[in-house]
Parts: structure tokens; sequence; C-alpha cells
């Protein structure tokens, strides 16, 4: 039988490169004991007002459909949020409420390229990007984010793979998996080409609020000269301890979301109105979560930095927000994902292998901070001795 052009696009692009994660879940339900740092999930649940609001909604009997833009609260709420941020002025109607950010971007991106299209993307990206945009029919141009520029997108790599066919710049800010976070010099070189090759920026800001102490988030949207070509996509998944509820929304000029509307509508037609309830709360101040997650994972990468960098050749990149930290791995000779295979079955520990996010992670691994202090010195012990054993070393 044959099936669909997508299905031939995606066909490389799904849960393989989760495949130590599950080989994780795997030997946790026969019972071995893992260190799970191979996923990024909170490590608190949601507040207990957010809780509130959603069980208020469905004792208020919100739960018939909504509509493709959102309810009228939460559109209230974002656009107060995002007019607050940038000192202008943004409708209701310029945010659209999604489940989830992933299906944010999916419709975004649908909604701003399609076949023929080419959109540029920073290498290392999260595992789902290439994913998002082959699905549209659109060709994925990677542009290589170098450790020497703390994984910072550059202009200076950007210019040179533009083309005729280029449509949008995907940009991730802060950045999974390296908690880089784009300054307002590399924004403002970066905006300067979109506009002079009249590119879309796409933004997925979903960490924005876990910013670690003395870094600075500054968005393309909340710039003026690249407002009328930005899209911001984030959710509550981190921010709010809560990527069970799939709420998220995406900002943008007026045309764009008008744009979007049928797309939304053809997809999903409405989140659910008690989930919009307790968005509208969590985006209507700062997170008490996010402040102190942003604390303890910003403790727990500096507890991975003093453990591995420079142990037995190991090499660790310091994030400087987001829940994850690096690791480079090369001078044992084994690949990203051969290192994460080995450690798992050797020591049960499970981490992400770079090659997961690109070519430009090969030789790393990715670990997530989202476990316990002792657990994290436990993993860093037996990485270090794993890495060891595999250059023959002294542990």
């Amino acid at each position: 039988m044959r099936f669909a052009p997508i299905v031939d696009r995606l066909s490389n692009l799904g849960g393989a490169k989760w495949a130590v994660h599950a080989r994780a879940k795997e030997m946790i339900a026969q019972g071995r004991e893992v260190i799970k740092l191979s996923i990024g999930e909170p490590d608190v649940p949601p507040a207990d007002a957010l809780l509130a609001a959603a069980k208020a909604g469905i004792d208020a009997g919100r739960l018939g459909y909504s509509n493709g833009r959102g309810e009228p609260n939460l559109l209230a709420a974002l656009a107060a949020r995002y007019s607050a941020r940038t000192g202008r002025s943004i409708a209701p109607s310029q945010c659209t409420a999604l489940p989830g950010t992933q299906t944010t971007l999916y419709a975004t991106l649908t909604t701003l390229v399609g076949p023929g299209d080419e959109v540029l993307l920073g290498d290392p990206c999260y595992a789902t990007y290439e994913g998002l945009i082959a699905a549209t029919g659109a060709q994925v141009v990677m542009v290589p984010l170098h450790a020497e520029h703390g994984f910072r997108m550059q202009a200076a790599d950007v210019a040179p793979l533009i083309t005729p066919r280029t449509r949008l710049l995907f940009l991730n800010t802060p950045h999974n998996p390296t908690g880089a976070i784009l300054t307002e010099g590399d924004i403002r070189a970066l905006g300067a080409l979109a506009i002079q090759h009249d590119l879309w920026i796409l933004s997925d800001e979903v960490y924005e609020e876990m910013i670690y102490v003395g870094a600075r988030f500054v968005s393309p949207f909340d710039l003026a000269e690249l407002a009328d070509r930005t899209v911001v996509a984030a959710s509550i998944s981190k921010s709010h301890a809560a990527p069970g509820f799939r709420s998220g929304w995406c900002v943008g000029p007026q045309e764009f979301s008008d744009a979007l509307l049928p797309v939304a509508e053809t997809m999903l037609f409405g989140n659910q109105p008690f989930i919009a309830d307790m968005t509208a709360l969590a985006v209507s101040a700062p997170s008490a979560a996010a402040r102190a997650m942003a604390q303890r994972f910003s403790r727990r990468a500096g507890l991975v930095q003093r453990m591995l960098h420079g142990k037995n050749g190991l090499v660790v990149h310091r994030p400087e927000a987001g829940m994850f930290a690096l690791v480079n791995i090369a001078a044992t000779g084994l690949t990203g994902e051969e290192f994460a295979l080995g450690l798992l079955d050797a020591e049960g520990v499970a981490v992400m292998p770079g090659e997961s996010f690109g070519h430009g992670l090969a030789g790393w691994l990715r670990l997530s901070l989202t476990v316990d202090d002792p657990l994290i010195e436990t993993a860093c012990t037996r990485i270090a001795a794993y890495a060891a054993r595999a250059q023959g070393l002294a542990a």
C-alpha cells in the first residue's frame, strides 16, 4: 500500500533518536537500577494554584469546544504578557493558543514554509526540529553552532547559506541542548540578514524563564525592527513544570496570526478551556517554579563541571539556562552513541548521545540536570570511571 510523502520525509527523524532513553526505560521496567539523565522533565509538580485553576475550570463545566485561536481569557493574558515584555501594544488577536510547543511549532512552520523552501536551523538542535521542518516539505539547511562561540548562532555562519529559496531562520534561545542564550548583538546581526533577504524568524523560547543568574534573555520579537517578521513560540511545560497539560502558544504579527488561524482550525480547533484557565494564570506573572529550577539546575551544572571537566579527557560545556549540561567525550575515541549505550549497560547511567541533536554534537553527551544532587554526583563518578576504562586509564 502507498503512504503520503510525509511518511518518507520523516522515516529517519522519529523515535530512533531516543533509543538510549527507551533502552533505559526497558531496564528500569526489568528492575535494573538506572540513573536517568536522558530526558528533560521538570523535577517538581505544577504549583498547587495552577492545579486548582484547572480543577475549578472542570468543576465550572469548562469542558466544551473552544475555537481555533484560543480562549479569550488566555489570549488576553498572553497579550498583556508580551505587551509588557516588548513595550509595544500586542493585541489578543496576535496570539494563538495550541497544545504544547511542539504542536505550536508544527502549525507555525506549516503556515510559513512548504515544498521548495529552505529553513536555516542551528546544528546542534532539539531532536524534533528536523522532523518538524521536513513535515512541511521544506528543506533543512544546517548552520554550524561552534563551541568556541558558546554554541550561539553567528551571522557570519548564516550569510553564506542563504539562497533565493531561503524562507525562514529558526532560532532557539535559550537553546536546547546547549543552554546557550543569543545576545542582543547576535540577534541584531541575524535580524539584519533576515531584513536584507526578507526572511521570517521563528524563535522557540520555551526556556525563557529558566535563565541562570548573570545571564540575560533577549528575543527578536522584542526588537521593533524585527517585530513584523518574528513569531515566538513557548509553553508552560518547562517554566511551570506542566508538560503533561500540553499548553503552548505563539505570538507574532497580525498578518501571521490571521494566516495561521485556518491551519489551527484544521488541526485542532482550540485547546481545552479548563487548561486555558490554568495557563492564563500561569502567564500572568513570572514563574516561581522556574526561578527555583534555574537555581537548582545551575548548581548541578556547576557540580557536573567540577566533577568531570578535565577528568580523563572529558570537557564540560556549562549552560547559561535550561536543564542540561554537555560533556565532550571525544578523548575516549568513542562516538556519543557508543559511549551512551556502553555507559548505560556498564554503569546504569542513561544520557543522550550528542548525535541525537545533530552532527555538531558528535562526540558529546547531553546530561539532564533534573535529578537530585547525590544522583548527579554518583552519575558523574560513573561517567568518569567509564571514560577511564574506555581509554585504558586508571580511574
